[in-house]
């Protein structure tokens, strides 16, 4: 089998991890503006559930699941550029410490901040493992 088959293989999964990396990143930042604003009518729509901290956790640790997945593994067999791997971290810091240190009005708005850079190394990784061409390798 060709190396760069492989190399092929691994980038098709690493293209459709970043995209369901950058729709979960965004709708999470979405999420995360959103759910305070509307905070006392979820309940009333039967989607109290958004605002439990077990499910926000839950989507944070499904983005660095994802993250991970997709930046990391594109970053080492593939493109060799640390900015993605900056700001998928640059993100998770934002997100992290917002939830656990900020409250209020700085909290919505640094924690989706986190998720839009999370989703910006998404597409920056995206275009990054798709301006990589394979280098034809002969069979062993």
């Amino acid at each position: 089998m060709y190396i760069c088959n492989i190399n092929m293989m691994y980038r098709k999964i690493g293209s459709r991890l970043d995209s369901i990396g950058m729709t979960a990143s965004t709708l999470c930042a979405i999420h995360c503006a959103v759910v305070p604003i509307l905070l006392t009518l979820l309940p009333l729509v039967g989607l109290g559930f958004l605002a439990n901290p077990l499910f926000e956790w839950g989507m944070i640790g499904l983005a660095l699941l994802l993250g991970v997945s997709s930046i990391f593994l594109s970053y080492f067999r593939t493109h060799h550029r640390i900015v993605p791997l900056l700001l998928l971290v640059a993100g998770f810091i934002l997100i992290i410490a917002g939830h656990i240190y900020l409250k209020g009005w700085v909290e919505a708005v640094i924690v989706p901040a986190g998720g839009l850079t999370i989703a910006f190394a998404h597409f920056i990784n995206f275009k990054y493992v798709g301006a990589c061409k394979p280098h034809l390798n002969p069979p062993r």
